[in-house]
C-alpha cells in the first residue's frame, strides 16, 4: 500500500472549511489544517462544519498552530486573505519541500501573478502584493498551482462555514506551462471529492476574467452596503462600474490577456446572484480587513507599468481606501 498524500490547508475561513470537509473524507490523503491559535483550538474541539442544502457535514481533523508540527507537504492549499499573506508565508516555511505544490485560493491578483504573462508586465513584481519578494522567497513561483474559485461560501467561525452556491475550481500552473502531471494529478484528487475541478492551459487569463466582474462588485458593495442586485439597478453606479472594467479591459489587452465581452455581458452574469453579498461586504459587516490591493491596487500597478490611464478605477481605489481607513479595516 503506498503511503498516503499529506496535505495541509492554510487557512479554515470560508473557503479553507469548504475545501477541507471534503477532502478529509478522501481515502489516501492525510489532511491537516495550519491555523491560528485561537482558531486551532476552536477547530480541534468541533472539527470542521459545513452548512450545506442538504444539512451539516462535520469532521474531525488534524489541527496545528505551528507548522513545524505538521512538517514537510506534498501539497499546501492557501486560502487566507491577501492582506496576511505576507506573515502567513513566513509561518509556512516547514512545509515546503522542493516536491510541494502549492495551490492558492485566494481572490484577486497573487504575488505570482506575473510570471506567466508576456509583454512589459512578464515577471513584474506587484508591490501591492508582496513589496520585498518575501512571499515569493518562500513559495516560489516554480511550485505554485494558480486557482480559481467559482464557489459562494460564508465565514460562520473559525472552521465554520456555509456553502451557498458553486462548486467550481480551475487549476493551473503559475509559470504559465499549458501541460504539468501535478495540476492534472491535483484536479483528479479534487474531482474524487465531488468538486467542479478542471486544469487551465492559462490560469492568468481565466484569474484575469474573475477579476475583471470583483474588482468592482466587491469595493462598491462594500462602500454602499448593498447586495449585488442593487447595484445592478441603479444606472448611475452601472455606468461607474462599466468604466471601470473598460478601463481593466483595455489593461488586459495589454497584457496579453484579452476579454471579449462588454461590461454588460458580464453583468448579467453578475444579475443572476441576485441579493448577494459580496466576500468584501461580509468582511466589512464582521470588521475584517478589506482585499482591496489584490482587487483594485494590483490593477492600477498593471496600468502603470503597460501606459493605461485609469481614472475611474483610481477613483473607485481612492474611495475605498479611506473608507476602510477610517474603519481600520485597511
Amino acid at each position: 500500500m503506498s503511503a498516503p498524500q499529506k496535505l495541509t490547508l492554510v487557512g479554515a475561513g470560508a473557503i479553507g472549511t469548504w475545501l477541507g470537509v471534503h477532502l478529509v473524507r478522501q481515502a489516501g490523503v492525510q489532511v491537516s489544517v495550519l491555523a491560528r491559535p485561537e482558531s486551532a483550538r476552536v477547530i480541534a474541539a468541533q472539527g470542521l462544519r459545513l452548512e450545506t442544502a442538504q444539512g451539516l457535514l462535520q469532521t474531525p481533523v488534524a489541527v496545528h498552530s505551528d507548522a513545524a508540527a505538521i512538517g514537510v507537504q506534498d501539497w499546501v492549499i492557501v486560502s487566507v486573505k491577501g492582506p496576511a499573506m505576507a506573515d502567513v508565508a513566513r509561518s509556512m516555511k516547514p512545509l515546503i519541500g522542493p516536491h510541494t505544490r502549492v495551490l492558492t485560493a485566494m481572490n484577486g491578483l497573487p504575488w505570482w501573478f506575473c510570471q506567466g504573462l508576456s509583454g512589459s508586465a512578464q515577471g513584474m513584481r506587484l508591490a501591492c502584493a508582496d513589496p520585498e519578494g518575501a512571499i515569493e522567497a518562500v513559495l516560489p513561483s516554480a511550485q505554485v498551482i494558480g486557482g480559481v474559485v467559482h464557489a459562494s461560501c460564508i465565514n460562520l467561525g473559525p472552521g465554520h462555514a456555509r456553502h451557498a452556491m458553486g462548486q467550481g475550481l480551475i487549476l493551473g500552473a503559475a509559470t504559465g506551462e499549458a501541460q504539468d502531471a501535478r495540476v492534472d494529478a491535483l484536479v483528479a484528487l479534487l474531482k474524487q471529492c465531488g468538486f467542479d475541478a478542471s486544469a487551465s492551459s492559462h490560469i492568468q487569463r481565466d484569474v484575469w476574467y474573475k477579476l475583471w466582474g470583483n474588482m468592482t462588485v466587491n469595493p462598491v458593495s462594500a462602500l454602499t452596503g448593498a447586495t449585488t442586485d442593487l447595484l445592478m439597478n441603479d444606472p448611475l453606479l452601472l455606468d461607474f462600474i462599466s468604466r471601470i472594467m473598460i478601463e481593466a479591459r483595455e489593461v488586459g489587452a495589454r497584457i496579453g490577456l484579452p476579454i471579449s465581452q462588454e461590461p454588460e455581458d458580464r453583468h448579467q452574469i453578475t444579475r443572476k446572484l441576485g441579493a448577494f453579498k459580496t466576500s468584501m461586504l461580509q468582511d466589512v459587516e464582521a470588521q475584517r480587513p478589506i482585499e482591496l490591493d489584490a482587487l483594485v491596487e494590483a490593477v492600477r500597478e498593471l496600468a502603470a507599468r503597460v501606459g493605461v490611464a485609469t481614472p475611474f478605477t483610481d477613483a473607485l481605489m481612492g474611495l475605498t481606501r479611506v473608507f476602510g481607513q477610517v474603519r481600520r479595516l485597511y
